[in-house]
């Protein structure tokens, strides 16, 4: 059983209205925003319009399967971009609010780092969290977090909202397409559109998120002018006794079977791993010394004989 920190770890809480202005924002974009979240709860930091928030390349790398060099040439130009977004929203006074997402940004030379400030509006939306429950969307990062589509990753947010009440309300069309960061020409007929966005974020979400998700259209006439979703959260695998999990009938479970190399490396860079592991190689290439060594051993360990990893079933690793 998950303790309270592993429950906590990961979340990602923002108010319902700030997910419908992340319309012009790429993936990484996205992704940044998420980890900021989520590291300012877990550091117990808290989310300040006048403290930096730094986030390490590290951090970026670990949590969406990416070097950290990579990590760090992502957060650098998406925090470039990002500091250039604005937005509007109506706020609790029905009043229109024009906003930035983050009001500065610094690299910290030598570090693999940078320090983000959410601007004022942001931090009161993000951090609003004692209201009515429904009026909030929260859902773990590891959901979103293998999702290759920008528009994936959009609509996930959009309608994880609407998993307690099963069905959304109308999307009309031309506001769902700015939601999913469409611009007026890109994709103008619907086979294009359902093809390249709609089918493909959908299908995406149903195969490597917790949601389970179908759409209908709503017409007028013979024209399509919006989409309804229904939205179910899969069932939760039971969880079994340590004893029962590593017997023969759940042998899979320890298994690295239908793993690709780079998920190999996904699991052999995981904190967690290098933990439970890292007794069992030589002081050279132990974790902390050379990665690349470890790294490469570990993954040989994996492919030639996983039975040797059975502190808790190698797919785990792939979820932290």
């Amino acid at each position: 059983m998950c303790n309270h920190r592993e429950n906590k770890m990961g979340l990602v809480v923002k108010t319902n209205r700030l997910n419908t202005v992340i319309q012009s924002l790429s993936l990484a974009e996205i992704r940044l925003i998420q980890v900021g979240i989520i590291d300012s709860r877990d550091k117990n930091q808290g989310l300040s319009s006048d403290k930096p928030l730094r986030i390490e390349s590290s951090r970026y790398a670990e949590a969406f399967g990416v070097t950290r060099q990579t990590a760090y040439e992502v957060m650098l130009s998406a925090e470039k971009t990002l500091f250039e977004r604005q937005f509007s929203f109506i706020d609790e006074y029905n009043d229109k609010v024009k906003t930035r997402w983050i009001s500065q940004a610094k690299y910290i030379k030598g570090k693999g780092a940078i320090e983000i400030i959410f601007t004022p509006a942001v931090v009161k939306e993000i951090t609003r969290i004692d209201g009515k429950e429904d009026f909030f969307t929260q859902y773990l990062l590891r959901q979103t977090a293998t999702l290759n589509s920008v528009y994936s990753v959009r609509l996930y947010e959009l309608i994880a909202q609407w998993r307690s009440a099963k069905n959304t309300p109308v999307f009309e069309l031309e506001i769902f397409r700015g939601q999913l960061g469409l611009g007026v020409t890109d994709y103008k007929k619907m086979n294009d559109f359902k093809k390249r966005v709609l089918d493909l974020a959908v299908n995406e979400i149903n195969d490597k998120t917790d949601l389970k998700v179908e759409y209908e259209n709503v017409k007028e006439g013979r024209k399509i002018i919006g989409f309804k979703f229904t939205v179910h959260e899969k069932p939760k695998p039971k969880s079994k006794p340590a004893a029962d999990a590593r017997n023969a009938d759940n042998g899979d479970m320890f298994t690295v079977d239908g793993l690709s190399d780079k998920q190999l490396g996904r699991i052999a860079r995981n904190p967690q791993f290098i933990a439970d592991y890292n007794h069992m190689v030589s002081s050279t290439s132990a974790a902390g010394q050379d990665e690349k060594a470890w790294e490469f051993e570990m993954i040989n360990r994996l492919k030639k004989d996983a039975s040797q990893f059975i502190k808790r079933p190698i797919h785990e690793y792939l979820a932290y």
